[in-house]
């Protein structure tokens, strides 16, 4: 019983998530400039043009560990990716690139954001932020990985931790089953 009242309750969440990200978005063109309204979370955020009405934006190629659960080893890291989207996207210009696939199924548009001309993504991975997402192919997908590589080697971010790695090597492998 209390497996069904969980899974109603996580249920009803994620509903209602959906329908708060996929209902009130504006319309954004392919290397649309942008700015920042707020950072959702480590690979999602809600930007708009000016005088436009802001759309949610996945950032294309990235996953970020989620902030929710705060006890969590891998929680610290959600939260520096998160910021460091803050710290990046504020008050500056940004463009986006769209994905073929134009919007995910939370409706949210799919793209890659570029500030100062870097790749967010990119230096996100680099860091050590995030983890390249490839259960979808996309055209920078094998620069992303070799950053990825590059990141474990030199054990920057969430590579540092051994709790944090495995965690991430777990959904990695996942994603690899289903993008075959």
């Amino acid at each position: 019983m209390l497996l069904v009242g969980a899974s109603i309750f996580f249920g009803i969440g994620a509903y209602t998530q959906q329908m708060a990200i996929s209902g009130h978005d504006g319309k954004v063109g392919n290397g649309a400039i942008v700015h920042l309204v707020r950072v959702v979370d480590g690979d999602t955020v809600l930007v708009a043009e000016e005088g436009q009405k802001p759309v949610h934006l996945r950032i294309l190629g990235i996953k970020s560990f989620d902030a929710k659960i705060e006890k969590d080893i891998v929680s610290p890291y959600a939260k520096a990716a998160f910021e460091a989207l803050e710290r990046t996207l504020a008050n500056k210009p940004l463009r986006i690139m769209l994905n073929n696939s134009a919007k995910d199924r939370f409706g949210r548009y799919i793209a890659t954001i570029y500030a100062d001309d870097h790749d967010v993504a990119l230096g996100m991975i680099d860091d050590g932020l995030v983890m390249a997402y490839t259960v979808y192919p996309f055209p920078a997908m094998t620069v992303y990985l070799q950053a990825q590589d590059t990141a474990k080697k030199m054990k920057r971010g969430l590579w540092a931790n051994s709790e944090a790695s495995e965690r991430a090597m777990v959904l990695i492998r996942e994603w690899q089953r289903q993008s075959r």
